[in-house]
């Protein structure tokens, strides 16, 4: 599969998760203080809640059910009750496109 259009860098808000859908792979997709975009699995590893849904602070994306806070770079989670990672999609901007390929993840090492 090829990095597909999820939406445009201008329809991001900062500091705020917007939930994608890509070849039936929901992600959670983050512009950050820093201006960084981000791509992580939308799903918390702990309670399947739509993490895009929670709470950004930082370089951190946290479930708003359990407080699970998971690193939008790595995919690790920061504190209990989660302890397993979410994946990291590499993203690629093309103008004012936000691609995502959902079979290629970043490595959380």
């Amino acid at each position: 599969m090829t990095a597909e259009r999820v939406c445009a860098v201008s329809d991001l808000v900062q500091d705020e998760a917007r939930r994608v859908e890509v070849g039936g792979v929901a992600i959670a997709v983050v512009l950050d203080g820093n201006g960084d975009i981000h791509a992580i699995g939308d799903v918390c590893t702990h309670g399947d809640i739509s993490l895009s849904e929670g709470f950004v602070e930082g370089d951190t994306l946290e479930c708003w059910a359990h407080g699970s806070a998971f690193s939008l770079r790595t995919g690790r989670p920061l504190n209990l009750p989660a302890y397993e990672p979410v994946p990291v999609y590499a993203v690629q901007i093309d103008g004012d496109d936000v691609l995502i390929d959902p079979t290629v993840t970043v490595s959380a090492d």
